[in-house]
């Protein structure tokens, strides 16, 4: 295969990987009305391949939007040992974004409260949470666009049933706890496989998170790989579980709160019964359909 025939099939392989998350962005934006006619956006940018990919795409389509909307970017330096302080600043520079770089020492306050060895994440999330409301009311930002994607969704909601007992997983749009702002996730349709491939092809400057990347044990690392083993064993898998978390059926869980089986007999729903005595048996129990 000749050089020119090889660059034609990867532009070619890069522009359909491109419109494919520009659709699946342009999608989520639509369908939980994400951004509106005047929003400001906040756009979240760690320096890691989902927040890159995350900007790159939401400029495309702001230039193709019906509406007007504005895209501000913010960084937090969070004073790791070694952080390239200069790489953010030219990368959004040479693309001409509006941008501020907030300095907060919460690297110093992670180590001196978390003893070595221990997960600094949460801590550490809930720091940088803190600090981007302050900037997004700053900034007089409207939304605030964080990077992630499908596969941190669905690693979510396996997070909190394995660890907290609870079936919830990371909304696609939703209103902080104090109410004064909306949080939205553009890239909700998304494969990180194929945020992964646009990153490399983009050649984004990269820089790696060097306060948690080595803490191998921690908890999404190993709903990361299980999810990774069912995804080589069953391909769709995950984009089943995801698409599940928009088809619910409150009557066939367990959640009082969310459904009121106490009082089943006014609540009869045409379709929405599990058992039907007009149902074949087997061995016995009325109400088997047997699938042949």
């Amino acid at each position: 295969m000749s050089n020119a025939t090889g660059q034609a099939r990867t532009s070619g392989n890069f522009n359909k990987l491109k419109k494919r998350l520009e659709r699946e962005v342009g999608k989520a934006i639509a369908e939980f009305n994400m951004i509106e006619e005047g929003d400001r956006v906040l756009v979240c940018l760690s320096g890691g391949k989902d927040s890159y990919t995350l900007l790159d795409i939401l400029q495309t389509l702001q230039s193709r939007a019906p509406i007007n909307f504005e895209l501000v970017v913010m960084n937090l330096d969070q004073k790791q040992p070694g952080f390239p302080e200069t790489v953010l600043p030219a990368y959004l520079e040479s693309i001409g974004v509006n941008y501020r770089i907030v300095e907060e020492d919460t690297y110093s306050i992670v180590k001196q409260k978390i003893p070595e060895g221990k997960t600094t994440c949460s801590l550490c999330s809930r720091l940088r949470r803190g600090i981007i409301y302050r900037v997004a009311s700053e900034l007089g930002a409207s939304k605030i666009a964080l990077g992630h994607h499908r596969d941190d969704i669905v690693e979510t909601l396996f997070l909190n049933m394995f660890f907290g007992a609870k079936l919830k997983a990371m909304p696609p749009k939703l209103y902080t706890d104090d109410g004064r702002h909306v949080v939205i996730r553009p890239l909700a349709y998304c494969a990180e496989k194929d945020i992964a491939r646009y990153s490399r092809a983009r050649d984004f400057p990269i820089i790696p998170c060097n306060l948690c990347g080595s803490q191998e044990n921690l908890q999404r690392k190993q709903i990361k790989s299980m999810l990774k083993d069912w995804e080589a064993s069953y391909p769709g898998r995950t984009q089943n579980i995801f698409r599940s978390l928009s088809n619910v059926a409150p009557s066939h869980l367990a959640d009082t709160d969310l459904y009121d089986f106490r009082n089943l007999e006014d609540q009869r729903f045409e379709g929405d019964k599990v058992f039907d005595e007009d149902l074949p048996t087997v061995a016995g129990f009325p109400g088997i359909e047997i699938v042949s």
